[in-house]
């Protein structure tokens, strides 16, 4: 983590996490926090079940907070721009009964991704749902080359 990064974890710890300013008029404060914590708790009992007993929930809430502002907004796989009105809405017996068409109205549902897989370094990346899921434990490395080999063997198709 760099200097100016340890700063601002610092004071994202000392401080109420405020809502970025690119998602005013999108969601409030009160659901962009709640978010925040559903995403920190979930990511960190998941890295405690798979052994890293480190894990802090104030470090997992500030790096997802510093992952969003770092994100502004967009997928950081993609660029593209990501449905921050989405968030808090997913509802499981909806998915149910809608299955694949459900989950389709929800591809861009902003995602936390882990991008140390748990350990060492507290790190995220938010992504699209659709992203994350195609992105599964892949490295960012191993992604793009993944990505690369389809776009290739499409164009060959294309040909």
């Amino acid at each position: 983590m760099g200097r100016t990064e340890s700063r601002v974890t610092a004071t994202v710890l000392a401080t109420k996490i405020q809502l970025p300013e690119f998602m005013k008029g999108i969601c409030t404060a009160e659901k962009y926090r709640r978010w925040v914590d559903r995403k920190a708790k979930t990511h960190m009992r998941r890295d405690r079940r798979r052994g890293n007993a480190t894990a802090l929930l104030s470090n997992y809430k500030a790096a997802i907070h510093l992952a969003v502002l770092r994100s502004e907004g967009r997928d950081a796989y993609t660029g593209l721009p990501l449905r921050w009105d989405l968030i808090s809405r997913y509802d499981n017996a909806a998915s149910r009964r809608g299955r694949g068409a459900y989950k389709r109205r929800f591809g861009d549902l902003p995602t936390v991704d882990h991008v140390a897989h748990g350990f060492g370094k507290t790190d995220f990346a938010i992504c699209a749902w659709r992203v994350n899921d195609a992105k599964s434990d892949l490295t960012p490395d191993e992604f793009f080359e993944l990505c690369q080999a389809v776009v290739d063997f499409k164009m060959k198709q294309s040909d």
